[in-house]
């Protein structure tokens, strides 16, 4: 069986266990999720990754801090994404919000009519002393399937495409280099776009960190975080 197919069988099994909707049901009341939730995902949760990178706000300007350097993925539910990356040792800072729109200041209810343009987007802080921007390439080809377009799994809209969002000329080219191996191992063209970052609005404060503080792994990944 081609990975292709393999992929197409998984996403249509966890159709079952995880539904169709316009974006992430438990979010979509915008309402944040109740404190006693929290509670048994707070063992599991990487306390040493924070939770600013670049300064991030409403459009302003990125800055890393010191020698760290910025990068900006788009795989999919942003819950599950952010979750992935902030297990991976030499990531400072997380954040989630929307990127690659062409509206000012979108909410959430805003990206999910998929009239905004906007990709739910994880922005990353790293060291590159202790990982490198191909590393986290790896990481993003690792998690989530590249090969779809305007969708990840059960969840369809422009809001979930696959985007690489890049912050100089050497990420470019890394990005580039990265999505051409990884063509070498599919059997069907990759979708994932390679743009220069755009103005980055953080998405609202329930949407960070989702994962961790409520121990809620739903949104589909095609790896365990246990292997990055």
């Amino acid at each position: 069986m081609s990975h292709r197919s393999i992929r197409l069988l998984a996403a249509a099994v966890s159709l079952f266990a995880y539904p169709l909707s316009a974006c992430h049901g438990a979010a979509s009341s915008g309402a944040p999720e109740s404190a006693s939730t929290t509670t048994g995902a707070q063992a599991a949760m990487p306390t040493h990754v924070g939770t600013d990178p670049g300064h991030a706000g409403d459009g302003t300007a990125l800055t890393p801090t010191g020698n760290d350097q910025l990068a900006a993925f788009a795989a999919g539910c942003f819950w599950g994404v952010e979750d992935a990356f902030r297990h991976v040792p030499g990531v400072v800072a997380t954040a989630v919000g929307y990127a690659g729109g062409h509206t000012e200041h979108p909410t959430y209810e805003d990206v999910c009519t998929h009239t905004t343009g906007h990709a739910e987007t994880v922005l990353v802080e790293f060291d590159p002393q202790k990982v490198t921007y191909d590393k986290l390439l790896k990481v993003f080809f690792t998690i989530h399937d590249p090969t779809e377009v305007n969708r990840q799994g059960p969840d369809v809209g422009s809001n979930y495409r696959s985007v690489i969002f890049f912050f100089s000329p050497d990420q470019q080219k890394a990005a580039e280099a990265a999505k051409t191996a990884k063509a070498h191992e599919e059997d069907a063209p990759i979708a994932t776009q390679i743009v220069p970052i755009s103005p980055f609005w953080k998405a609202e404060a329930y949407h960070q960190q989702y994962s961790e503080r409520t121990g809620d792994h739903s949104c589909p990944l095609n790896a365990k975080l246990p292997t990055l």
